[in-house]
């Protein structure tokens, strides 16, 4: 469909139907394609979904036909296809789009603004800036077929809403934050679709490397897209960003803001103030458009700056979250699932938050792109009618920020001529991405206390962007909330630690005081850059494999990205290659990523996948793996994994926490002590103590068997570094890294994550000697 030929034709003979929005064919620009026309059905109809080479090429024809719309590739996608964003805005706009960007850009930096009276001046002149992001998570199907309506809405209708958004709002418009996954989700469900297994689970990551973590990349910036879309959020540091996404089925119809408590405590209240009042204007507005089961503060917060970058660039973020269907498969919900809705909440009853419950019925894709469209035009709509309130609020954070907050340091600094050169530059890499101006010291000084050498690097806290520093370089305490006074806590929805010291095995210092020292002009970012160990590398590196099953884990696919970056070589082995046996004549090391037992030896059944893709290794894949140990092989296992190769290799070990209840133990995602035995060579250049990534599938273990090597364990009484932790005396002291010789092979067991979303450069050393196979 993206021929020059049949676009043409589109062009020529299109047909425009705007009866959809209830506006005569008059009330419309000649020559936009509606959607309809072009894709042969409408975006967000029961069991169709158009894919991304479609969805793009729609999206470049309405470029070429609405004075409103300019198409922009800012990149290409890991996979290499085009990562498009839709400038969305009045023709007028759009013919001084430059001076509207440089009137925003002044307002988000009040350093280059003379004073009150010039930044009246620029808000009286400027746009609302908004961006639009949608279909990060692939499989959430909605936002990606909503995104060519609501373009066509904005590009052709002359309705006057629409109109009053055009000329006050310059919309940044992203159709697709993962257009691999737009693909592949598309071209999986049409393969499938009318047969028994129509909307079955992927057998690959919908995102090449991270899966559903590519919205966790929003702070450390590995993955192509997040870079793309970052530059482009720099570029014009929009008010407000919406996340367009979908949640389970069995509840409410729609999620918007306010968010739950709590909000990480570097996000201004002025923002925080801006989120929930548009958040419950959205709601409003839904509800005044006869969609039931909108709910507000409820199950999402705000807490971690990985889904929230523009929380700490001045911006508001809206996250909205419908629910699903069967990808493109329609489902019945009944009053009965309602009424056991996810967290034991009774979706059937109205609460403050939850006025109008929706009463159950068929549930497809038509409903969740009219929600979606419906609560993003509502968002413009604030946008538009409050111009004056989103650019002076986003002025005034700014401000408040170059202005330095009490309770922030003066500065930080980066001691020159730490060890760690991987550590420092990510860091360094990460501020510079996010804007965050990063000095040198052109000579020593003194500061907090300390000598630094010249060279050091100094962040100083009055700048726009210093609570994005201050977030990422200071160590979280999360609150303890309470689910009544004196009762049990309120668990975390997402994980509760960032800091990136700890994290990437690196020293960031607070300083109190002015530094009295001459500063060189921002430096540049760092590239990703890693250089392989030199024992994985050569003609005597080990043969390494890593398990890539048909139901592959996000971790594996992280590993996967760190393995070749550092130019790691290795192979992925499927069920079948495992099963075939004889692997020692191929390889010396074998990973398994955290997955579970079940997962890895039963697979998919022949009810779920059709027949290539059912069962996992099977008794044969296990006495392949037994012999591949027997004859020398080193097999790595993390996390649940562990499970799998204990069972296998009857190890004589027993995780403390299993069946532990939630409310005396649990860990969502923190920072941990680790303390290691200096002689083992798993521990070699690391020292006796560094820190361990736990979170829910993280192992704690007893250990019978006298001839297992503990190589590590969870610092004793108190482990906590940063974050959350509930019931931490049940792993003090426990182990976390084993090691045991079977026949003449070796197994290695990670009870922790050493490489948690690619961030844990700490503990990178860790799995690289593991798989120095001995």
């Amino acid at each position: 469909m993206r021929l020059s030929s049949i676009i043409a034709t589109i062009l020529a003979t299109v047909a425009i139907a705007p009866s959809a929005f209830g506006q005569a064919e008059s009330d419309f620009l000649d020559g936009v394609p509606t959607p309809t026309s072009y894709f042969g059905f409408k975006p967000g109809s029961d069991r169709e979904l158009a894919n991304w080479s479609e969805l793009s090429a729609y999206y470049d024809l309405v470029a070429q036909t609405s004075p409103r719309v300019e198409a922009d590739t800012l990149g290409l996608s890991t996979n290499g296809l085009p990562f498009v964003m839709l400038t969305i805005t009045s023709q007028e706009n759009h013919g001084r789009l430059s001076e509207l960007k440089d009137i925003q850009l002044r307002l988000a930096d009040p350093r280059s603004v003379s004073g009150p009276e010039e930044a009246e001046g620029l808000i009286e002149e400027g746009r609302t800036v908004v961006m639009i992001t949608q279909n990060i998570h692939s499989t959430e199907v909605g936002a990606a077929q909503m995104a060519p309506n609501l373009l066509y809405r904005l590009a052709a209708s002359n309705d006057e809403d629409v109109l009053d958004i055009l000329d006050t709002v310059i919309l940044l418009h992203i159709p697709s934050l993962n257009p691999d996954g737009t693909e592949l989700v598309s071209n999986w469900y049409r393969k499938y679709v009318g047969t028994p297994f129509e909307a079955a689970g992927l057998v690959e990551l919908y995102h090449p490397y991270v899966g559903h973590d590519n919205n966790r990349d929003w702070y450390t910036f590995t993955q192509k897209e997040t870079q793309l879309t970052v530059a482009a959020q720099n570029d014009w540091h929009p008010q407000i960003v919406h996340d367009v996404h979908q949640m389970g089925g069995n509840g409410a119809r729609i999620f918007t803001p306010p968010y739950t408590d709590p909000a990480e405590p570097n996000i201004d209240p002025l923002l925080i103030a801006g989120v929930n009042q548009l958040g419950m204007y959205m709601a409003a507005e839904l509800i005044s458009d006869g969609k039931k089961g909108v709910v507000s503060n409820a199950q999402y917060d705000m807490f971690t700056p990985a889904r929230a970058y523009m929380h700490y660039h001045g911006g508001a973020r809206i996250l909205t979250e419908t629910a699903s269907a069967r990808l493109a498969t329609p489902d019945t919900v009944t009053p009965e699932d309602l009424a056991a809705g996810r967290g034991g909440r009774d979706y059937t009853q109205p609460t403050w938050n939850f006025s109008a419950p929706w009463e159950g019925g068929e549930w497809g894709l038509p409903q969740i792109v009219d929600y979606q469209e419906t609560a993003a035009f509502a968002l413009l709509k604030n946008a538009a009618s409050n111009r004056e309130y989103w650019l002076r609020n986003f002025y005034r954070v700014n401000q408040r920020a170059v202005d330095g907050w009490p309770s922030w340091p003066q500065a930080w600094v980066i001691p020159e001529g730490q060890d760690n050169a991987d550590g420092v530059n990510a860091v360094l890499r990460i501020l510079r991405t996010a804007d965050v101006e990063v000095h040198r010291a052109d000579a020593a000084f003194s500061a907090a206390g300390r000598e630094f050498p010249a060279g050091s690097y100094v962040i100083p806290m009055q700048q726009p962007y210093a609570s994005f520093a201050q977030a990422m370089l200071t160590v979280q305490d999360y609150p303890n909330l309470l689910q009544y006074p004196g009762g049990p806590p309120i668990r975390p929805y997402d994980v509760t630690a960032h800091t990136l010291p700890l994290l990437m095995n690196m020293e960031a210092v607070p300083v109190e005081e002015p530094i009295q020292a001459a500063l060189s002009d921002p430096v540049p970012a760092p590239p990703i850059e890693y250089a392989a160990p030199d024992a994985l590398t050569g003609g005597n590196a080990p043969r390494l494999a890593t398990y890539k099953g048909w139901n592959e884990s996000m971790p594996a696919g992280w590993t996967r990205w760190v393995l070749d970056q550092h130019g790691i070589a290795y192979d992925t082995l499927h069920n079948a290659d495992i099963r075939a046996g004889d692997l020692h004549s191929r390889y010396d090391v074998i990973l398994f990523q955290d997955q579970s037992a079940r997962s890895i030896a039963e697979g998919f059944s022949s009810e779920s996948m059709p027949e290539e893709y059912v069962g996992g290794l099977g008794p044969e894949g296990a006495e392949a793996l037994r012999e591949f140990v027997r004859s020398g092989g080193r097999v790595i296992a993390i996390e649940s994994a562990t499970d799998y190769i204990r069972d296998v290799f009857e190890l004589d070990i027993n995780d403390v926490t299993q069946g532990v209840p939630p409310q005396d133990f649990y860990i969502p995602g923190s920072i941990l002590r680790l303390s290691l035995d200096p002689a083992s060579a798993i521990a070699a250049g690391v020292g006796a103590e560094t820190i361990a990534w736990y979170w829910g599938s993280s192992r704690a273990w007893e250990v019978s068997d006298p001839e297992i090597e503990v190589v590590a364990w969870y610092g004793e009484g108190a482990p906590r570094l940063s974050g959350w932790v509930l019931g931490s005396e049940l792993i003090g002291g426990k182990p976390a890294i084993l090691e045991t010789q079977v026949g003449d092979g070796s197994i290695v067991l990670f009870g922790f994550q050493p490489n948690y979303r690619a961030q844990t450069i700490a503990t990178w050393p860790l799995l690289f000697n593991a798989m120095v196979a001995e």
